[in-house]
C-alpha cells in the first residue's frame, strides 16, 4: 500500500487517461503514470514536474507489479479492455488495492463480472468496472431513478449526444467487440443478454428541453446492460443513441474530439434521459453536460475517492450503483453534471 494518496492509471497519456490525471491532480492525489509506450509517458510527464512514470505491459505481469507498487488504487484507462482489464484486476488484486476502469465494452464488463467476483471478494477488495459516461453514468442514474423500489419492469437510458468524435480507443475497442460478437448485435430482454442479427429500429425520443425530440437508434446497446442488472431486478433494460451521434461515429472519416476549453473538453454536450417503469407507474431523471469522455474522469476518481474513504456498501466486484449511495455520488458531480428529476407528466 502506498500513502493512500498514490493512485496509478494504466494508460495516462490516452485521450480519458488525461483527464483522470487532471482530476486525480484537482483532487490531491497524486497521479503515477502507467503506460505500455514509455516515451509516450516520458513526453507527458515533461509537461507535469514531479509525476513519476511506470512502463508496464499487460502481457508482463512482473512489469504491473512494479508499477503498482506503492500506489493506493489503479485506474484503467487503456482499452481494449479486452485486452487490459483482467492482467489489471489480477495485479490490482495481488496488489492487495482497488481497482477501476472506463470500460465501454459490454463483453469485457461481463468478463470482469464473471471472473473475478470471488477472487475480490475473498480479497476483501473492490472492483468497479465501466465506472465512466458508459455503463457508470448510466447505472447511477437508473439507481437513483428507482429510489425506493427493489424491482421495475423496464429501464430506458437514452443517450442525447449533440455529435460523437470517438477517439482511436474508442474506434479499437469497437473493432474488438464486434469481432467477439461475430458481428452480431446485443440487447437485454427477458432478463438475459440475447444476439441477434435484426436490423437496428429507429424512433423519436421525447428528450426534455432544451433538446427536445430528437431521432434516436434503437437497442444501440451499451454497457449499461450489464452495470444495471448486475444488481437491480429490471427484465428489460434498453438503451438509445442520437441518430447523428451514432453516424458520427460510423461514418469513415470520423474524427477525433477537437479542444475548445482550457480543460481539455471538446464542444460535444449530452443529455442522458433515464425513465424507469413499474406497473403504471413511471420515474424519471435527467443528467446533462459537456464531453463523454471528460466526464468519464469525475466519474471514475470520484469512485476512488469513496472507496479509499471507505464510503462503499459492498466489496468484490460491483457497478457503480451497487457500490456507491447513487444520488449522494451524483451530487458530488454538481460543478462537472447537472442532474434533475422529471415528473412524466410534466415532461
Amino acid at each position: 500500500m502506498g500513502s493512500g494518496r498514490n493512485v496509478a492509471v494504466f494508460g495516462a497519456y490516452g485521450h480519458t487517461g488525461r483527464f483522470v490525471v487532471a482530476e486525480l491532480r484537482e483532487r490531491g492525489y497524486v497521479p503515477l503514470l502507467l503506460g505500455r509506450d514509455q516515451d509516450k509517458l516520458l513526453a507527458m510527464a515533461q509537461g507535469q514536474p514531479g509525476l513519476e512514470t511506470r512502463q508496464a505491459s499487460v502481457d508482463d505481469p512482473a512489469s504491473l507489479d512494479r508499477a503498482l507498487n506503492g500506489a493506493a488504487a489503479v485506474i484503467n484507462c487503456a482499452g481494449p479492455f479486452a485486452t487490459t482489464a483482467a492482467p489489471l484486476v489480477e495485479a490490482a488484486l495481488r496488489a492487495g488495492i482497488p481497482y477501476v476502469d472506463v470500460a465501454a465494452e459490454i463483453e469485457a464488463n461481463l468478463d470482469t463480472f464473471a471472473h473475478f467476483a470471488e477472487p475480490a471478494r475473498a480479497a476483501g477488495t473492490v472492483v468497479v468496472p465501466a465506472m465512466a459516461f458508459y455503463g457508470g453514468l448510466g447505472d447511477l442514474l437508473v439507481t437513483t431513478a428507482m429510489g425506493d423500489w427493489t424491482t421495475a419492469d423496464e429501464a430506458h437510458i437514452a443517450y442525447g449526444l449533440s455529435s460523437w468524435h470517438p477517439t482511436a480507443g474508442t474506434l479499437a475497442a469497437g473493432v474488438v467487440s464486434g469481432q467477439r460478437r461475430g458481428g452480431r448485435r446485443v440487447r437485454y430482454t427477458g432478463g438475459q443478454l440475447e444476439y441477434h442479427d435484426d436490423a437496428l429500429p429507429t424512433l423519436e425520443w421525447p428528450f426534455p428541453a432544451p433538446l427536445g425530440p430528437e431521432t434516436v437508434i434503437g437497442e444501440f446497446t451499451m454497457a449499461d446492460v450489464v452495470t444495471v442488472p448486475s444488481h437491480l431486478a429490471v427484465p428489460e433494460v434498453r438503451t438509445y443513441m442520437t441518430a447523428r451521434a451514432a453516424a458520427d461515429m460510423s461514418a469513415p472519416d470520423a474524427s477525433a474530439p477537437t479542444v475548445v476549453d482550457e480543460r481539455g473538453r471538446s464542444a460535444q454536450t449530452f443529455v442522458v434521459d433515464v425513465v424507469v417503469r413499474s406497473g403504471g407507474t413511471e420515474r424519471r431523471v435527467v443528467a446533462t453536460g459537456q464531453d463523454i469522455y471528460a466526464i468519464s474522469a469525475p466519474l471514475a476518481v470520484e469512485a476512488v475517492d469513496r472507496i479509499l474513504t471507505g464510503r462503499t456498501r459492498t466489496t468484490g466486484v460491483a457497478s457503480a450503483g451497487a457500490v456507491f449511495d447513487a444520488p449522494d455520488f451524483l451530487r458530488a458531480l454538481s460543478s462537472h453534471l447537472s442532474v434533475q428529476m422529471v415528473d412524466p407528466a410534466r415532461a
